[in-house]
C-alpha cells in the first residue's frame, strides 16, 4: 500500500539549526518539485506493482507460492539496507547519492519490464530495493539541508508527505490503466520516466556537498542484520513449499533468529551502530515500532490477497481494482488526520493506537466472510473503509512518535528506522501469510478433484480467508503489546521538527 509510504532522512544527523545551508538554497522549491518527484515514484512503484501482479504471473507463468517474493524482494532489500544507505550519503554525498539512486531504480525497472522469467522479475525488484535504499534517505537529508529555516522545512516536508500520500492512491489508477491498456510491463517501465525528470533536475539544480568524513559504515552490523532478515523471511517462505519441520524451514528461520540477536548485541559494542539501541529503548517509541511493523505485515497482506481475490474471485479487472482500493485509502488519511492532529493531542496514544489495532483487526476479520457471490458495495467496501480506518488510526500516531525526542545527533538514524521497520515488517508478514494461505488451500484440496474450477475457487477463497485470520491475530497481538507499553497522558513533541516522510 502505500506501502503509504516511504523513507526517512538518515543523512539528516544535525539538529534543525545546526544543518549548514546549501548552496542551492535559492532554487529550493524546485529543489523540493525534484525530491518530491523521486519520491513519487517510490510510492507508485509498491501499489502499481500488486495492481499488475496478477498478470505478470500469467505471462511469466509462476506459481502462487513464489508471487510473494516479486513483493518481499523489493520490501526485503529496501528495508535491511536503508540504514546502510544514510550512513553512504553521508560518506560520498547527498547530490551523488541520490544521482546514483535514481539511475539504478530505472535501469532495474528496465529489467524488471523486460524480465522473460520469474527469476529476472525478482533479481530485479531485489536491486530497484537496494537503489531505493541509497535513494530515499539522500532524497530527505537534502530537504533537511536546503530548507534550513523551520517553518519553511515544516513546509517543504508537509507537500513532500502529501504527494507521497497521494502517491498510494495515484498508483492504484495507474496500476490498473497501464495493465488493462498496455500490459503490467509497463508498470516497471513508468519508473524510467520519473526517474530521468527527476535526474535531469538534480544535476541542474543541486550541489555537491562535502562528505562526512567523522561517519564510519557498520560493515558487521549491515551483514548481520541484512542475512538474519533474509534467514527469517526464507524460512517463512520455506514453510510453504518444504513444510515446518523442514530443516531449511526451521534451520533458516533459527539462523534468522540468532544473526538478529547476535546484531542487537552488536550495536551496543559498535563505535558506529547502525541502530544505536536507545533509539528505541523509550517507552512510547518502542510501541511506536512495534506498531510500524503491524503495520507493515498486515498493510502488506491485506494488498496482496484482496487483489488477487478482486481479480481472480471476483473477475475485477486490473484499472476496477485499482479503484476499489480508492475508499480505503480515503479512510486510511482521513483516519489518520484525526487521530494525529485531534486524539493523540488531547488523550495520548494509550487509547487511540490500541483502538486502531482492534477496528483493522475487526475488519480483517470481517474480511473472511467474503466468498464467490460477495458484491462489492454491499460486501467488499464496508470491510475495506473499516480496515482503512484501523490502519490510519496507527500509522500516523506511531510514524510521529517514533521520532519524537530523540538526539539530534539520532534524528536521522530513527526515521530511518521508521521505513526499516515498516518495509521488514511487509517482507516477513508477507512471507507468512502466504504460507499459511498456501497450507489452507492445499489442505481444502486434499480428497477434492483440484482439476474442477469451483473446487480451485473455493480453495483460493480459503487461502485468503486464513490470511486474513492471520493477519487480525497480528494486529491483536499489536493492540496487547501498545496497550502496555504506550505511556499513559499526551506526549511533547517539538512543533519545529520536520515530521517524518515515506517512500
Amino acid at each position: 500500500m502505500s506501502q503509504n509510504a516511504v523513507a526517512a532522512a538518515r543523512g539528516a544527523e544535525a539538529a534543525p539549526e545546526k544543518v549548514p545551508a546549501d548552496p542551492s538554497h535559492g532554487r529550493r522549491w524546485l529543489i523540493l518539485l525534484v525530491i518530491s518527484l523521486s519520491m513519487l515514484m517510490g510510492v507508485l512503484d509498491g501499489t502499481i506493482v500488486n495492481i499488475a501482479l496478477p498478470s505478470a504471473q500469467r505471462d511469466l507463468g509462476f506459481s502462487d507460492a513464489d508471487r510473494q517474493w516479486v513483493v518481499t524482494a523489493y520490501a526485503l532489500a529496501f528495508g535491511s539496507l536503508l540504514l546502510l544507505g544514510g550512513r553512504i550519503a553521508d560518506l560520498v554525498g547527498q547530490k551523488v547519492t541520490f544521482l546514483v539512486g535514481l539511475a539504478g531504480f530505472a535501469a532495474a525497472s528496465m529489467v524488471g519490464g523486460a524480465a522473460n522469467s520469474f527469476a529476472m522479475l525478482v533479481v530485479a525488484r531485489a536491486v530497484q530495493g537496494l537503489f531505493a535504499a541509497l535513494l530515499a534517505p539522500s532524497a530527505l537529508s537534502i530537504l533537511m539541508t536546503t530548507f534550513t529555516e523551520p517553518r519553511e522545512r515544516a513546509k517543504a516536508f508537509t507537500v513532500a508527505g502529501s504527494i507521497s500520500g497521494a502517491g498510494g492512491a495515484v498508483g492504484l489508477i495507474l496500476g490498473g490503466v497501464l495493465t488493462q491498456y498496455l500490459n503490467w510491463r509497463w508498470t516497471m517501465y513508468v519508473n524510467v520516466v520519473f526517474a530521468v525528470v527527476a535526474f535531469v533536475g538534480g544535476i541542474a539544480l543541486l550541489h555537491r556537498t562535502p562528505r562526512n568524513t567523522s561517519s564510519k559504515l557498520d560493515v558487521l552490523g549491515t551483514l548481520l542484520v541484512s542475512i538474519g532478515l533474509f534467514c527469517l523471511v526464507f524460512g517463512f517462505s520455506n514453510a510453504e513449499t518444504h513444510g515446518w519441520a523442514s530443516p531449511a524451514t526451521w534451520g533458516m528461520l533459527a539462523a534468522g533468529a540468532v544473526l538478529v540477536a547476535v546484531f542487537v548485541w552488536w550495536q551496543t559494542r559498535a563505535a558506529y551502530p547502525l541502530l544505536p539501541l536507545r533509539v528505541l529503548l523509550d517507552r512510547n517509541r518502542g510501541a511506536s515500532f512495534v506498531s510500524l511493523f503491524v503495520i507493515g505485515a498486515g498493510m502488506f497482506g491485506v494488498f496482496l490477497f484482496l487483489t488477487y481475490y478482486l481479480q481472480q474471485s471476483l473477475g475485477f479487472s486490473a484499472l476496477k481494482t485499482g479503484f476499489a482500493f480508492l475508499p480505503m485509502i480515503v479512510a486510511s488519511s482521513t483516519a489518520s488526520a484525526v487521530a494525529n492532529n485531534v486524539l493523540v493531542r488531547r488523550v495520548g496514544p494509550k487509547p487511540v493506537v490500541p483502538l486502531g489495532m482492534a477496528i483493522a483487526a475487526a475488519g480483517l476479520g470481517w474480511m473472511t466472510t467474503l466468498d464467490l457471490n460477495s458484491g462489492y458495495l454491499a460486501q467488499v467496501l464496508p470491510q475495506l473503509v473499516l480496515v482503512g480506518i484501523g490502519l490510519g488510526t496507527v500509522v500516523a500516531p506511531a510514524m510521529s512518535l517514533a521520532t519524537s525526542g530523540v538526539a539530534a545527533a539520532d534524528a536521522g538514524v530513527a526515521s530511518a528506522a521508521v521505513n526499516t521497520v515498516q518495509q521488514v515488517g511487509g517482507s516477513i508478514g508477507v512471507a507468512l501469510l502466504s504460507t499459511m494461505a498456501s497450507d489452507a488451500a492445499t489442505n481444502y484440496l486434499s480428497g477434492r478433484n483440484p482439476k474442477d474450477p469451483g473446487v480451485l475457487a473455493q480453495a483460493g477463497l480459503e487461502g485468503y480467508a486464513t490470511a486474513y485470520w492471520w493477519s487480525a491475530a497480528v494486529f491483536v497481538l499489536g493492540l496487547v503489546v501498545t496497550l502496555l507499553l504506550y505511556r499513559r497522558g499526551v506526549p511533547q513533541q517539538d512543533e519545529d521538527s520536520a515530521p517524518v516522510v515515506h517512500m
